[in-house]
């Protein structure tokens, strides 16, 4: 039996041809996106957000599993990407495309679904997990497998996710994407 390959949201197609425009190199992969588009369809009337819109890739992923009653917010520190990125979404008022420091999502929470891939996952996780919902999903890439417990990296317990896998009011787990790469993702205890 021969598999076909996975249709990719026109969205998405959009938003990396930004990407390509840009010159911006660290959109979302495929494997996440899918995972994303996962946890937005889960939470179809949900309050949606973004950290790190970057080209819009990760957040058309999200978009394509939007369900009509959810809202998206993603916030984006460069202004220009921010600019091209709300472009792809200026049609749909269910997104709106933020220019600025993470910090300023927080006017929009508690979220349904938070996919921190930009600022805050490292300089202030506990307000990350602060802004979340009773039940809401944290989606968080960009980590190197490890086989160990503790999960280490560059041969040093990695304490960033360490402080998400074991936070108490998390339940979390580490999901490989690639054999390269991984992610965190967690659900707020109720």
């Amino acid at each position: 039996m021969i598999m076909e390959e996975r249709a990719v949201p026109p969205r998405v197609v959009a938003a990396e041809r930004v990407a390509s425009e840009a010159g911006f190199k660290k959109s979302c992969i495929p494997e996440v996106g899918r995972l994303l588009k996962l946890a937005a369809a889960a939470k179809p009337d949900g309050v949606i957000a973004e950290s790190g819109t970057g080209s819009g890739v990760g957040t058309a992923w999200l978009h394509s599993g939007l369900g009509a009653g959810a809202r998206l917010v993603t916030v984006e520190r460069d202004e220009e990407l921010a600019r091209r990125a709300a472009g792809v979404f200026a049609d749909d008022k269910r997104v709106s495309v933020l220019t600025g420091d993470w910090k300023l999502l927080e006017r929009h929470a508690p979220f349904d679904v938070f996919f921190c891939d930009g600022g805050g996952k490292r300089d202030d996780p506990q307000r990350v997990v602060e802004q979340l919902a009773p039940g809401g999903l944290l989606v968080l890439d960009d980590f190197t497998p490890s086989p160990h417990w503790p999960p280490r990296f560059e041969g040093r317990v990695d304490e960033l996710r360490m402080f998400y896998l074991t936070h108490p009011d998390l339940d979390a787990t580490e999901i490989l994407t690639t054999p390269d790469s991984s992610v965190v993702i967690g659900a707020r205890r109720l």
